[in-house]
């Protein structure tokens, strides 16, 4: 990749006093090197640290930009007024900041700037946390000039507002307890009286490298209730109409200490109440605390994943039912793109994509907004290929090839989520980029982005073959989960151990029918930017027929060590143009035809649906969207939003908001799948 120079602040990385010298613990380890695993300080977690800086302005009508960041998260204040919030997560040597034009919120005179800052402290798929880095950094430039920077001139504080109420899914986030009646309620407005406060402490330990981020702010919309219902004297039950991702907000009055139970849910049970022990592991249950003086305010840091809350009071409490929104936030979303179908079902289906694109997409394509909020490699390959064919917008591909090209530094295979503190690793993940490459560089025909990240691919592809090639040049023994395809129910019964967690001792079909694949899609990249080709795959493909081909069956067997035939063991090969004949694809039709969608869904579909269009089944490929059994089965199931499966029920702990599945748009819409993804010459 093309070395870049990191921006200069004049400001310094401040934080509160607990955090000003405390060393950075190092969290990036190989995911089985158990040796490695970080601790993690329970005292230092779910920390909200305030600051605030009032300034004088003579000229109001100068154009003003902040840049700004902080580490893990910010939420930006002035004079009262909620700007924004970020970074997009990131590594210390390569950390993002925001540029935001504030010119519209200044005013000439007197003026405040107040930013809301997080620390979590956890290890999960969201930040980099659990590193013991805490800190705000910001310059102001008004006209040009730097005026404001930030120092310990700042006052800060922890926000006492805010305590924990247990974390959910996979330690992934804190559910919140709001107490109105903290001191520091209202700091953000221009009156706020924060001459008790400490001033700001320099961090001690500040190693970052800061690039500006490539990408747009989130954009956030109010959502009004669909539905209010009273549910008995003290309860109301509230349908925004469709599950979200978001915060709630709303006002109440009540005695001093009265406390509202929140229960947040994606669905209802039998009974009509909230179902807010998500089937996605999640209980969400929070809470507010009234202060006594008049009506307050519900004020939620963190987002959830939702669509009905339960609201329970007590007597005497009195929420404002007219107050009730859902605070959606999301990436900015514009549609560029139609459904090339006219008959209703794929309409339908084409809804349910395409409204989960618009209101799933974060800072990054995650893959679930409520148990992970992963930022994953391999299935996002093919959400955020539906999101750029949708909006035209490359500018998320774009960051997404460096954020996990950057992983890297933990291991030359890359990890399977990027900038956070949680270590995985599966093999097939890094091998599904490279199809998303050639699609880059066919569909936005920018050759140089292509070329100074040419060699980073390479070397991925160098370090598969050095750390697990045989003789053959085969793969086998890889010390990276082989998923195949998930969850295992999913395989067609794929006869190999691919328990997670450990080596995977047994040379099989999929791992290498997708290594051959990225050599092919490389050696075509190579083809487009003017390179020579990465490596001529003939003899792996020669050794690939030799080793998994029944030449009886016109199939391919799972693995060297079983005559076990299955559906991905053939479809990957049939995508990835292995068959030595005919015949194996044609068996390959015949098999899909069979088995439809039921052995098929987070990372064989696309692969399934790309090699059917690519042989003009497209009247098959439009069964099969609109089957009852795949996308059709989810909105009779009341899907407002793509699941994490063909059903609620498909999986233990199915999420209802799930971004993979809404690849089906890409079928959906003009996408010319046969001329592009195609690996031979």
């Amino acid at each position: 990749m093309k070395k870049e120079v990191p921006d200069v602040f004049k400001g310094k990385w401040i934080t509160s006093d607990e955090f000003c010298s405390l060393v950075p613990q190092n969290v990036f380890h190989r995911q089985l090197d158990d040796s490695a695993l970080p601790e993690v300080d329970p005292a230092l977690q779910n920390r909200h640290i305030l600051f605030r800086r009032t300034f004088t302005l003579d000229d109001s009508t100068a154009p003003a930009v902040i840049h700004i960041t902080a580490d893990d998260y910010y939420k930006l204040y002035v004079n009262g007024v909620f700007v924004t919030q970020g970074p997009a997560a990131g590594y210390s040597f390569h950390y993002f900041y925001n540029r935001i034009d504030i010119s519209r919120f200044l005013r000439a005179g007197r003026n405040t700037i107040a930013v809301h800052t997080f620390y979590q402290g956890l290890i999960n798929r969201v930040w980099v946390s659990g590193d013991r880095q805490h800190g705000l950094l910001l310059d102001l430039i008004v006209g040009g000039d730097t005026i404001l920077s930030s120092d310990e001139n700042f006052r800060c504080r922890i926000h006492s507002g805010f305590s924990a109420a247990g974390t959910v899914g996979y330690q992934t986030q804190f559910m919140e307890r709001y107490d109105a009646a903290a001191p520091e309620v209202g700091f953000e407005q221009p009156g706020f009286d924060d001459s008790n406060w400490e001033f700001a402490k320099i961090r001690r330990h500040a190693d970052y490298q800061l690039f500006r981020q490539p990408s747009k702010q989130l954009e956030f919309e109010s959502i009004a209730p669909a539905n209010v219902e009273r549910r008995g004297t003290n309860a109301l039950l509230i349908d925004f109409g469709g599950i979200f991702v978001g915060a709630l907000t709303f006002r109440a009055s009540g005695g001093c200490g009265d406390e509202i139970e929140m229960r947040f849910a994606q669905e209802l049970n039998d009974d009509g109440s909230a179902r807010y022990e998500l089937r996605a592991n999640c209980r969400y249950v929070e809470y507010f605390k009234l202060s006594g003086r008049g009506y307050d305010t519900l004020n939620q840091f963190d987002y959830k994943s939702f669509r009905y809350v339960e609201i329970l009071f007590p007597s005497g409490c009195e929420p404002d039912p007219a107050s009730f929104r859902l605070t959606a936030r999301h990436y900015p979303f514009t549609l560029r793109a139609a459904c090339r179908f006219d008959d209703g079902k794929s309409r339908a289906i084409w809804k349910l994509c395409v409204d989960s694109l618009h209101y799933g997409v974060q800072e990054v394509i995650q893959d679930c907004m409520d148990r992970e909020k992963g930022y994953y490699l391999g299935d996002g390959c093919y959400s955020l290929l539906a999101h750029c064919l949708l909006t035209r917008d490359y500018t998320l591909m774009e960051k997404f090839f460096d954020d996990f090209l950057r992983t890297s530094f933990i291991n030359r295979g890359l990890m399977t989520c990027a900038a956070c503190s949680f270590m995985q690793e599966i093999a097939e993940y890094p091998l599904i980029m490279f199809q998303l490459l050639l699609e880059y560089c066919a569909l936005t025909g920018n050759v140089e982005f292509v070329r100074e990240r040419y060699a980073a691919f390479a070397d991925i592809l160098d370090f598969y073959r050095e750390e697990y090639a045989d003789g053959d040049g085969l793969l086998n023994h890889l010390d990276k989960w082989c998923v195949v395809e998930w969850p295992a129910n999913m395989r067609d019964n794929y006869d190999v151990d691919l328990t997670e967690g450990r080596r995977c001792d047994t040379r099989h079909n999929v791992i290498n029918a997708y290594y051959i694949g990225a050599i092919k899609s490389l050696n075509r990249i190579a083809e487009r930017i003017g390179f020579e080709p990465y490596q001529d795959p003939a003899p792996l493909e020669e050794a690939f027929v030799r080793v998994f081909y029944d030449p009886e069956k016109e199939l391919f067997r799972d693995s060297d060590e079983t005559t076990h035939i299955s559906l991905p063991g053939n479809v990957f090969a049939a995508f990835f143009e292995l068959f030595p004949s005919r015949a194996g694809i044609e068996n390959t039709i015949a098999m899909i035809r069979e088995k439809r969608l039921s052995q098929s869904l987070f990372f064989e579909t696309f692969p399934l649906l790309a090699f059917l269009t690519r042989e003009g089944e497209t009247q098959l490929v439009h069964e099969l969207l609109i089957d009852e059994n795949a996308w059709l089965k989810m909105s009779d199931e009341g899907a407002t939003r793509t699941f994490e499966g063909w059903s609620k029920d498909l999986k233990w702990n199915t999420s209802l908001f799930h971004l993979t599945l809404t690849l089906g748009a890409l079928f959906l819409t003009e996408w010319d799948v046969g001329g592009i993804l195609r690996f031979s010459r």
